[in-house]
């Protein structure tokens, strides 16, 4: 049997770690964590939260983890489920190796991102929201027919069951209640950031009821924020419903 290689490209502060857990619940499913944020925090010089154990216990050269994405899964798995954040992918990674993959992006309001990002951090741009990035792929993956599915994690939050199974079916694995559930707690594929940016998905036994954020932004989070908007209204505006 085939192995589907999903890879879901999203921002921070998203439901990409739930979303994580969901597939990693499925007892036919491997599930890799943010696999070139080693590449991406050494390449940039970015100042994040656990910057040198991350880059000291992960890969740093990009074909290397493109090698460990296309390679051998353990045996009997249906799916290779890789979390990926779409601004870890740097303009100097090659671009060839996407085809191979079901590709997905989840998107989420840039408000309610770049609120939450600057509980973990000082300062925020554009790019570290990962929605240029994200239109950037999508935009390269249509180039050669192969546009990208696009989620919404506002949608995906009011119904899950609805989402998951779309998902399921757009890559051609039956779905599973388990999707739904998982048991509180750390996880050993987690990465080793997770102490810095996981709390909430650790407490949690699944998918978190939607409900409106209250945003409150000033300054250059302002900013930020409304320069992002129009990206993920064209995200948004492409994103399948159910």
């Amino acid at each position: 049997m085939d192995v589907v290689r999903l890879a879901v490209w999203s921002g921070p502060r998203n439901i990409s770690t739930a979303l994580m857990r969901s597939w990693e619940n499925r007892p036919d499913t491997v599930v890799v964590d943010e696999p070139l944020y080693a590449y991406y925090l050494a390449q940039t010089g970015v100042d994040h939260p656990g910057r040198a154990e991350v880059i000291a216990t992960g890969e740093t050269r990009w074909r290397r983890v493109v090698d460990d994405l296309l390679g051998p899964v353990r045996a009997g798995a249906a799916v290779f489920y890789q979390k990926q954040m779409a601004h870890h992918l740097l303009p100097a990674v090659g671009r060839e190796w996407l085809g191979t993959l079901v590709n997905v992006l989840l998107i989420r309001d840039p408000a309610e991102v770049v609120t939450s990002y600057l509980r973990s951090r000082d300062t925020v741009t554009p790019r570290d929201v990962g929605l240029p990035q994200q239109v950037e792929l999508y935009d390269a993956l249509s180039a050669r027919g192969c546009p990208p599915l696009v989620l919404d994690a506002a949608d995906v939050l009011l119904d899950p069951e609805a989402y998951l199974r779309l998902l399921c079916a757009h890559i051609g694995v039956p779905f599973m209640p388990t999707m739904l559930s998982w048991p509180a707690g750390p996880r050993e594929t987690d990465g080793v950031w997770a102490p810095y940016w996981y709390d909430a998905v650790r407490r949690s036994t699944g998918f978190e009821r939607y409900r409106p954020r209250d945003v409150r932004l000033d300054g250059e989070a302002v900013r930020v924020a409304d320069e992002c908007q129009p990206l993920y209204e064209e995200l948004r505006a492409v994103r399948v419903r159910v």
